[in-house]
C-alpha cells in the first residue's frame, strides 16, 4: 500500500496525537497519508478517497469509531484497519503498541482482506419509505418514551413468524453477534458467515430464544398495538447511531446489504483465538 487515510476519534486526544505520528512515519517512508478533517462529511470523504487513490483506511479508536466509518464509507470498497484505543475491541485488531509493526506489513502488502456482511434497513411510515441506512453490527428496534414493553410483529420472507412482547428486537450480522445481541443472550457466530440473527430483548415469555436465518432471508418487524389497542411508540437504530422514531403500524424491512465492510487482517490469528482473549478479559 502506498496511500492511506486516517480517521481518529476526535474525543480522544491520544487518537489525534497518534494519527499525526502515523502520518509522519508513513510519509518518512515515501508513502502518502491523509488525515481526516473534522469538517468533512461522508460524501466529501468518499470523493476524497477515490480522487486520491487511497488503498487503506486506518481507524483509531474503539469498535464504535470503526462502525461509524464503515457505515459512512462502505461504498468506497476500501479496506479498514482498526487500531484499538479503547478497552475492548473485536473489530479493532491492532493495539497501540503494535502500530509500527502493522504499518510495515501494510507497506509491504503482508496482509489479507476479510469481507463482513452488512445489513440494509428500510423504514416505512404509513406505507411510505421514510428512511434507509446500513449497519455492520445490528439494527435494533426498541421501546421509546415509556417503560412499557412493545408488541413486535415479525415476518420472514413475507410470511408471519410470531409476535414478540419485549423491550426490543435485535437483528444482527455475524460481526454484531458479539455485541448487543450477545448481551441479550444471542449466539456467537463466526464473523465471515452470511446469516441474520434475530434476538428479543427481555421478552415477556419463557420460551423466546434467538433465531438464526440465512443471509438470503429478509425480516420485517412491525410495531403492534399498545395497551388497550391504542397506539405505541418505538424507535429503530442502526449500529447504535442513526435514530428513527416509529409508531404503531410502522415497520422496518431488514435484509443483507449489497455493501460489505472489508477488514484488513495483519495477524494470522483465528476468530476463536481472538474470542478467547476477549472473553478472558471480562
Amino acid at each position: 500500500m502506498k496511500t492511506f487515510y486516517i480517521i481518529a476519534n476526535s474525543d480522544k486526544d491520544e487518537s489525534i496525537r497518534l494519527s499525526y505520528e502515523i502520518s509522519d512515519y508513513l510519509t518518512s517512508r515515501g508513502r502518502r497519508c491523509l488525515v481526516r478533517n473534522q469538517a468533512q462529511d461522508s460524501k466529501t470523504a468518499r470523493e476524497l478517497l477515490l480522487s486520491e487513490g487511497v488503498e487503506g483506511i486506518l481507524v483509531l479508536g474503539g469498535d464504535g469509531t470503526l462502525l461509524r466509518a464503515a457505515r459512512e464509507l462502505a461504498e468506497s470498497r476500501i479496506p479498514f484497519l482498526g487500531i484499538n484505543m479503547g478497552h475492548l475491541g473485536y473489530l479493532a485488531e491492532i493495539e497501540r503498541q503494535n502500530v509500527q509493526t502493522a504499518l510495515e506489513k501494510l507497506m509491504t502488502d503482508a496482509y489479507t482482506i476479510e469481507e463482513r456482511m452488512m445489513l440494509s434497513g428500510n423504514v416505512y411510515t404509513n406505507g411510505q419509505l421514510t428512511e434507509q441506512d446500513v449497519a455492520l453490527n445490528d439494527i435494533v428496534i426498541s421501546r421509546f418514551a415509556n417503560l412499557r414493553v412493545v408488541n413486535y410483529e415479525v415476518y420472514v420472507n413475507g410470511q408471519y413468524l410470531n409476535s414478540f412482547t419485549a423491550d426490543g428486537m435485535i437483528v444482527s450480522t455475524p460481526t454484531g453477534s458479539t455485541g448487543y445481541s450477545l448481551s441479550a443472550g444471542g449466539p456467537i457466530i463466526s464473523p465471515t458467515a452470511s446469516m441474520l440473527v434475530l434476538t428479543p430483548v427481555c421478552p415477556h415469555t419463557l420460551n423466546s430464544r434467538s433465531i438464526v436465518f440465512s443471509g438470503d432471508d429478509h425480516i420485517r418487524i412491525q410495531i403492534g398495538k399498545g395497551r388497550r389497542d391504542g397506539p405505541d411508540e418505538a424507535c429503530v437504530t442502526f449500529d447504535g447511531d442513526t435514530y428513527v422514531p416509529m409508531v404503531t403500524g410502522d415497520y422496518v424491512d431488514i435484509r443483507k446489504s449489497t455493501e460489505v465492510t472489508r477488514i484488513l487482517k495483519i495477524n494470522q490469528v483465528s476468530f476463536l483465538e481472538v474470542l478467547r482473549d476477549k472473553l478472558s478479559r471480562n
